[in-house]
Formats: structure tokens, C-alpha cells, sequence
């Protein structure tokens, strides 16, 4: 499974990455709406760099090991590949968008800009990597240090945790991604003085003791709190759709009851009528 690992201390901050995710996605300047979250991020930018004054963090789509998003997708529209990537098909979007309140990092965002708006996200350059027109994510391949690298997830988990133990003065010995809601596709280290708990967890507020409030561990992959919901979305369908059939027949039976009574019971003809007052 692929992934991507970004070591904050060695980002600069010189957003080759958003640059390069824009030139490969075809995606239009931005236009920025009050509604939008100040991180960056839109529907015409899937990938944006943080700043907190010392450090600079690029914020991208996790792609979760088991997607809040995906899983909270009534028709399928978001789905997990082989390669590891969360992907898209606009084809099936109902418009809902639980998607973006299942997505513990707020990633997903409503293409308010269309006539028909669709969710977009990062991909992980899933198409072009598959059709094999590049062989890393755009935004990786243009990083001028080395701060964010793609390669296989354990591999990577591998390299982050000798990048710890060979410098602990300078790096916090955790990998943010490797377990968090069940593991992420998109792994941070950072150095001891920043913590990436106000990134990592965007939609989601930490108690003291790094737990998240409402889920008692934050390595519980998150899908497991929506599928018991999602289990019953197509009963749920299934139970509207009977009501609407039979709320629909009982109008039609009703239509065509009058319908009747009108055929055996005629309006007198307003010209026999008159006729008749003349006779008299």
C-alpha cells in the first residue's frame, strides 16, 4: 500500500507542492468564499502549506486505511483503491455530503462554483500513477528537500522511525498517521516543539489526555462508529420509498373514485336546462 511521509522540519514552506497538485489536477485559481475553513483548501486547491510562525505543514487528504468518508457514502461514490488512495466518482455522488462530516481532518470540500457541485479532494494522483504517465504524486515528485516522500507504507513507517531514534533530541517520538483512526496513508514526524494535534485532528477536539471527546480511542478506525447508521440507509430508502408508493396510490385510488362517481352521475347540460324553462 502506498503512502506519502512528510517530515516538517525539513519543509521550507516554498509551496511547489500546492503549484505542482494544481498544474497536474488542471485546477482553476482559486476563489476564496467567507463559508470556506481558513486551511487553505477548496475546491480548486486539494493540497495547502500551514504555517504556525517556526514550522510550515502541508495539509493534504489522508487517505484513511479504513475511510470515515467512504464508508458514510451511501452509493459507493467514495472508495478505497488497491494502491491505498481515497478516490472519487462523481458519476454516483448523490449531493449528500456526509462525507465531509464523517471526515475526522475536514477534507472534503463542495464545488459551490458548479450548477451541479461535486465533492474534490485529493486522489493521491491515482489516475496518472496507474495509467503510468508519472510514477510518484505531483506534489512529492516537486519538493525541492525532501520533506515529503512517497513509497510503500511500511517502508516509510520504517524511515520515520530511524529518522526518531537517530536524532531524539530533535524529533517527537510519535508517527501521527500510523495508528490515529485506524492508520492513515499520509504519515507526519515532527520536531519536539510542534505538535500536530491542532492539524491532525481538525473536526475533532482532543481531552488532556490526547483522546478524542465523544470516541474513546483515537486508534479505533472510525467506520466502526458509522456502520451500524449506514447499515440501515438502504431500509431507510427502501421504508420512503414504500410510503411514497403507497401514499401515491391511495391519490390515484381517490382520483379515480371521483373520477367515476362524475361518468354515473352527469352534469345536467346547461342548453336542456334552459330549453326546459322555456317549456314550462
Amino acid at each position: 500500500m502506498k503512502a506519502i511521509l512528510t517530515d516538517i522540519t525539513k519543509c521550507i514552506g516554498c509551496a511547489e507542492c500546492v503549484n505542482a497538485c494544481k498544474v497536474i489536477n488542471n485546477l482553476p485559481p482559486d476563489k476564496p468564499r467567507e463559508w470556506q475553513k481558513n486551511d487553505g483548501l477548496s475546491a480548486n486547491n486539494w493540497t495547502s502549506v500551514l504555517s504556525n510562525q517556526k514550522y510550515f505543514v502541508r495539509k493534504q487528504c489522508r487517505h484513511c486505511v479504513e475511510p470515515a468518508c467512504a464508508s458514510v457514502c451511501p452509493v459507493g461514490a467514495l472508495h478505497k483503491t488497491e494502491m491505498g488512495a481515497v478516490i472519487y466518482d462523481k458519476e454516483k455522488c448523490l449531493g449528500c455530503r456526509y462525507c465531509m462530516m464523517a471526515c475526522p481532518f475536514g477534507i472534503p470540500r463542495y464545488d459551490w462554483e458548479n450548477a451541479v457541485p461535486y465533492i474534490k479532494k485529493c486522489i493521491l494522483c491515482y489516475y496518472n500513477i496507474k495509467e503510468g504517465k508519472i510514477k510518484e504524486p505531483a506534489c512529492t515528485s516537486a519538493c525541492p528537500t525532501g520533506a515529503t516522500i512517497f513509497g510503500e507504507r511500511n517502508e516509510l513507517l520504517a524511515e520515520a522511525k530511524r529518522r526518531i531514534a537517530n536524532e531524539p533530541q530533535k524529533y517527537m517520538n510519535h508517527i501521527y498517521g500510523e495508528k490515529e483512526v485506524g492508520g492513515t496513508n499520509v504519515l507526519y514526524i515532527t520536531s519536539k516543539d510542534c505538535p500536530l494535534d491542532f492539524l491532525f485532528y481538525y473536526n475533532h477536539r482532543l481531552d488532556k489526555g490526547r483522546n478524542l471527546v465523544g470516541n474513546p480511542d483515537i486508534n479505533e478506525p472510525l467506520p466502526n462508529t458509522t456502520k451500524w447508521a449506514m447499515g440501515a440507509v438502504p431500509f431507510a430508502f427502501l421504508g420512503m420509498g414504500a410510503v411514497m408508493t403507497g401514499t401515491y396510490w391511495v391519490i390515484k385510488r381517490r382520483q379515480e373514485q371521483e373520477e367515476k362517481k362524475s361518468s354515473d352521475n352527469p352534469k345536467p347540460d346547461m342548453n336542456d336546462l334552459e330549453e326546459g324553462g322555456k317549456n314550462e
